[in-house]
């Protein structure tokens, strides 16, 4: 049965802890106690288009592992569709370890496990890619599966490259990318310098890129939009950020749920900027991803 999003991408289970400050090189630091969170962020994106009330399936590997089935279970009390999640033996489930500091900011070393072995054969045989409206992918999972992902794709395709891969991005992917979602550093990652602090000079550096579109997130900021040769830039609602992971996830999933809606880029990156910092004022992964309703509460009350 079509859905409105195909998210294919990664799912972790976040092993999170609190910290007054990211410890540096060397140094060790004493934390609050450890949370065991579903993440990855394919999973992310995928429940968060589901809170935001669209039919969103779930492509992708986990482990035949406990962690699995936690994952699996998380993804169907949410609305998403697990028939194309597939079970990996021998290969655990992807773990990512993420530090919070007091200011909300963290520091992720993830470890994909399972999310290495989808590959592009995988993607191929899954017939769903072809009649989704929107097609969500992240850089979690190989590169060739994302490529592979993309050339399957009709409808809209998206692509948030978190992390940056280290082997160059094939031009052909940038080409089928229809919006391209990097923050500043996955920006200057991508075009191999290093962008002017201004709003100006991250709109120069984005439209070298060759995709149809691209919006760049700037954290508190906002985002900018660029798209045909012009730059719109969005602010972003004074907070105080509690935890920002999933913030990104969620920006990315409302512009999805945005464009299934046949809204503008522009129009569908000021609803992402607010559902990214709503996020932000609730802690944890999937647990902070705000239904549309609760946006409005959460940003009210801030």
């Amino acid at each position: 049965m079509p859905v409105d999003i195909a998210v294919v991408g990664s799912c972790n289970l976040d092993l999170v802890v609190n910290v007054e400050n990211i410890p540096q090189v060397g140094q060790t630091v004493l934390g609050g106690d450890l949370q065991q969170i579903p993440g990855g962020k394919g999973a992310n994106q995928a429940v968060a288009a589901s809170r935001l009330g669209k039919s969103v399936a779930m492509v992708g590997r986990v482990g035949d592992d406990e962690n699995g089935t936690f994952l699996q279970k998380s993804l169907e009390e949410n609305g998403v569709s697990t028939e194309h999640l597939l079970r990996t033996t021998n290969v655990p489930t992807g773990v990512a370890l993420i530090a919070v500091q007091s200011d909300g900011n963290n520091s992720i070393v993830v470890s994909p496990g399972a999310n290495s072995e989808l590959t592009p054969e995988d993607v191929m045989a899954i017939e769903l890619i072809l009649e989704a409206k929107v097609v969500l992918l992240q850089a979690e999972i190989p590169l060739e599966t994302v490529v592979a992902a993309a050339r399957m794709a009709k409808g809209t395709i998206i692509w948030n490259p978190a992390p940056v891969p280290e082997e160059n991005v094939p031009l052909e992917l940038l080409d089928l990318v229809d919006v391209l979602i990097p923050n500043q550093s996955e920006l200057e990652l991508l075009v191999g310098t290093e962008t002017a602090g201004s709003i100006e000079g991250i709109v120069e550096k984005a439209k070298t890129l060759p995709c149809s579109s691209t919006i760049v997130t700037l954290g508190g900021q906002g985002a900018v939009v660029v798209a045909n040769n012009k730059a719109v830039h969005i602010p972003a609602p004074e907070i105080s950020p509690v935890d920002t992971t999933a913030a990104g996830d969620s920006f990315c999933a409302a512009i999805a749920t945005s464009l299934v809606e046949d809204k503008d880029l522009v129009e569908a990156a000021q609803w992402a900027v607010q559902v990214g910092s709503a996020t932000t004022l609730v802690a944890g992964a999937q647990p902070s991803l705000p239904t549309s309703e609760e946006v409005h509460q959460r940003l009210k009350g801030g």
